[in-house]
């Protein structure tokens, strides 16, 4: 029966703005498209077309329908189809159109193997709407159409005995009943139908139309039967139907042995895996998701000690791999998963092998895999020249425990030999920076302030190579300092000594001197370093990691300090939460915000905002006011520790020092937002800021009115960042209050914001400025990168001597701290 589907799809009607957000015709005129005579006819074409749609009439009339839309084209084609290519990174998996989403058996089941995870599957569809409706073409091939049809003929089967056992015995109470072992075909039959009926229902909710497709390996080796096939699920994504395919396991005879993967045309469609992949083929698909109950493939069977995840699987890698036991449900394990994939792969398209059933990734896995996110394994044919991120954290990790055991002195003659490579090397460091000025001058994508951030000077590589040797004098009094001796007992002592954390991330934006300064640090305290440098500076890090790495081979620690230059993304690095030990962002407070999102597992230290505060008393003097208030706002408005709120005691308005201020600032051009108090003092007042709680980051500024110090130390306790916060004065006990009641990691009397630095502090650089509670505060130097251990030196001691029974008692007693003589160690040079 012809149901006029092409002739709507060529009438006025589809160009017209009538359908609402689930496509339903809301407006009646639009009806007159249709060219249908009567209202009888009409009422007749519109159930005729629900019924082939497979969708209810809409809500608002009975005249209305709601038909699937056509996918709209996605913005991004996908170029790597076109020229029949899979994609060479993850990133360019945006570009994906056609997707396949298989469906593992562990997937679908739940874990008694009878019955569905309805949770999972709902999330599954809830993702799969959300890309077919961004203008992608979405299949599924689903398992648990065995598992629900087991379920059903288990309940059929119990409620079947136990009516016979009632009429038999004429009593309530029923023997234990046992359920016969299930034949996999008939659980196939019977629960196929259900299956279908699930997925059209959850589908329904998001105005999702479906279709079932039923398969055998026989419907591929017949050529009119594969273009059949092939036809049919054309015209089911033309019209924005999403197919869901199958096995027809009633029907499927077992797997021949020895036909598996027989050349690039050729797969014997054995298990849902094969059959994904036959299909993704088939169709150009441009990616196949395979979810399984797996994180993905790893290089040994998971569990095992030091199994690792591989992020990347090339062609060529399998004799690297041993294969586990397959999984609790299903036909194929992880070696079948990986042959189909691989042969998915040889024919165009891009395979991801992830968990499917993870409860804190399930409800986005398919939508993270597609927005190029490093989840599960992705299958590339196009090998990257250097090592992975995975690859460099193993190297630095060991290359840094060897830097933590060098002898202070050696750690300091690396650091020295960075800075005079500084100065040496400074033509090619600024030839480098020059390249990147050009390249983001002719971009226009950075504001003035980020261009003078990347921008290096002969001046700004003195000062670096200055700061570099402060630290390494520092870096003689850092790793294996005692901090605390106890005498626990006779010939018991116990040693509280400083020691590296480990693998420091430094992720930074457009600032290249960020890297020889967080690298001094890092071997200073005996860290392995992996830094992340924005791509505007990518020229001017790689110069300074070389000559980085050239200093550290002085003493075989050159792997120590990674640059990570591949295309990971930041939310990808802050997942490698085994590998990775402490994360300092350096850069705008929205980097250090998705950082701290992103890194769930991994500490971060650093500050989301720099809202810095200066609080002008009552008895400030005029010419320090001017002074401070000027550099603390117009030294570097940029800069995370410059003034965005200046406070005044309200004696001080209308008063000459005010006047003066108001003066200086207008004077250096900065924009003044009115606090809601100053506001009410003016008649004609600046625009009223709209939050107390801004970092402007410009020439901007707010002023409000304060009544006492008091009241100063709680509006920053509100409205501050906890960053740095200042007072003028010259009542020494005012400004001492200030200075031990305000909790911030940087309190100054008299004197500028700016100074709170690592270098303007002596600590020669900082990788930060922390306002954490916990661990270091304020600029991190040397200290704040260090973490303690306790060493106990015995004698045979053990708990017992100490018990009720035992013969030995604790002691206790404060021992005086004395330094070890560090030991001098050579170390053997990395080729």
């Amino acid at each position: 029966m012809e149901c006029g589907i092409e002739r709507l799809e060529s009438s006025p009607f589809f160009k017209r703005d009538g359908l609402d957000r689930r496509g339903c015709i809301t407006d009646k005129q639009d009806l007159e498209y249709f060219s249908v005579g009567s209202a009888g006819q009409l009422t007749m074409l519109l159930q005729r077309l629900s019924l082939c749609a497979g969708l209810p009439l809409g809500p608002r009339t009975r005249s209305t329908i709601i038909y699937p839309r056509l996918a709209k084209p996605l913005t991004q084609v996908s170029l790597a189809r076109a020229n029949g290519n899979s994609f060479a990174h993850r990133g360019e998996l945006r570009q994906a159109k056609r997707i396949v989403v298989k469906l593992g058996s562990a997937v679908v089941t739940r874990g008694d193997e009878c019955g569905l995870a309805l949770g999972r599957l709902a999330s599954v569809v809830e993702q799969v709407a959300m890309l077919q409706n961004q203008g992608r073409e979405m299949m599924i091939v689903t398992s648990g159409a065995v598992a629900f049809g087991k379920q059903r003929l288990r309940h059929e089967i119990l409620l079947s005995q136990s009516v016979r056992q009632a009429l038999h015995s004429g009593q309530n109470q029923l023997k234990d009943m046992s359920v016969p072992v299930l034949e996999a075909r008939a659980c196939a039959a019977a629960g196929q139908s259900g299956l279908m009926a699930l997925y059209e229902a959850m589908f329904t909710q998001y105005s999702t139309c479906t279709a079932q497709v039923l398969v055998t390996n026989l419907d591929f080796h017949d050529d009119q039967k594969r273009q059949n096939l092939n036809s049919t699920l054309q015209e089911l994504l033309r019209m924005n139907i999403v197919p869901i395919i199958n096995t027809n396991d009633a029907v499927v005879p077992p797997p021949e042995p020895n036909s598996d993967l027989q050349g690039v045309n050729v797969i014997s469609i054995k298990d849902n895996d094969s059959l994904a992949a036959r299909l993704a083929v088939e169709m150009k698909a441009d990616l196949l998701i395979a979810l399984s109950d797996v994180e993905g493939l790893y290089d040994s069977p998971p569990g095992s000690d030091d199994a690792k995840l591989i992020d990347i699987f090339y062609p060529g890698d399998q004799q690297s791999i041993t294969y586990g036991t397959k999984s609790r449900v299903g036909l194929g394990g992880m070696e079948a998963k990986v042959k189909a994939a691989l042969w998915a792969l040889q024919g165009g398209t891009s395979v991801v092998i992830a968990n499917g059933t993870h409860p804190k990734v399930t409800g986005h896995v398919i939508t993270d895999i597609v927005e190029g996110k490093k989840v599960g394994t992705f299958f590339s044919e196009v090998k990257p020249a250097g090592p992975t991120v995975e690859q460099q954290t193993e190297m630095a990790r060991n290359s840094g425990r060897t830097l933590a055991a060098l002898h202070p002195d050696q750690r300091g003659a690396i650091i020295c030999h960075l800075a005079d490579l500084l100065v040496e090397k400074k033509e090619e460091i600024l030839a480098a920076n020059k390249t990147d000025m050009d390249l983001a001058a002719n971009a226009g994508q950075l504001s003035s302030a980020l261009l003078n951030r990347l921008s290096l000077s002969p001046a700004k590589l003195n000062s670096l190579a200055i700061g570099l040797r402060q630290i390494a004098v520092a870096s003689q009094d850092s790793v294996g300092r005692v901090l605390r001796r106890t005498r626990v007992a006779h010939n018991l002592e116990l040693e509280q000594i400083t020691v590296p954390i480990g693998v420091l991330l430094v992720i930074f934006e457009a600032r290249p001197d960020c890297l020889p300064q967080v690298s001094a640090l890092a071997i200073a305290s005996g860290n392995a370093l992996l830094a992340k440098g924005g791509k505007e500076a990518a020229n001017t890090n790689r110069v300074l990691h070389e000559l980085t790495q050239e200093a550290l081979d002085i003493h075989g620690v050159k792997e120590a300090v990674q640059l990570v230059s591949t295309r990971e993304e930041v939310e990808d690095l802050c997942r490698l939460d085994k590998m990775i030990d402490l994360i300092i962002p350096r850069g705008s407070s929205e980097l250090v915000k998705n950082i701290q999102r992103a890194a769930k597992s991994i500490p971060v230290l650093g500050h989301s905002e720099g809202i810095c505060h200066i609080y002008v008393d009552s008895e400030a003097a005029i010419d320090k006011v001017i002074k401070i208030v000027r550099d603390s706002k117009c030294d570097y408005p940029a800069a995370c520790n410059a003034m965005e709120t200046l406070l005044v005691h309200r004696d001080i308005l209308r008063t000459t020092l005010f006047d003066q201020i108001i003066d200086m600032l207008r004077t250096e051009r900065v924009k003044i937002h009115a606090g809601p108090r100053f506001a009410s003092y003016l008649t004609f007042s600046p625009s009223e800021v709209k939050s107390l709680r801004t970092e402007y980051g410009d020439l901007e500024c707010c002023i409000e009115v304060v009544d006492s110090m008091q009241e100063a130390i709680d509006h920053i306790h509100r409205y501050g960042s906890s960053h740095t916060d200042v007072i003028v004065t010259e009542n020494e006990d005012t400004a001492e209050q200030f200075l031990q009641q305000l909790d911030s990691a940087c309190v100054f009397w008299n004197a500028s914001s700016r100074f709170a630095d690592g270098y303007r502090f002596g600590l020669g650089a900082e990788v930060g400025i922390s306002t954490a509670r916990i661990h270091a505060r304020g600029p991190v130097g040397i200290e704040g990168l260090l973490t303690t251990k306790w060493v106990l030196r015995g004698d045979g001691h053990t708990a017992a001597d100490f018990s009720e029974h035992g013969t030995l008692k604790y002691l206790h007693e404060n021992l005086p701290v004395t330094q070890p003589q560090p030991r001098q160690m050579t170390a053997q040079r990395e080729d």
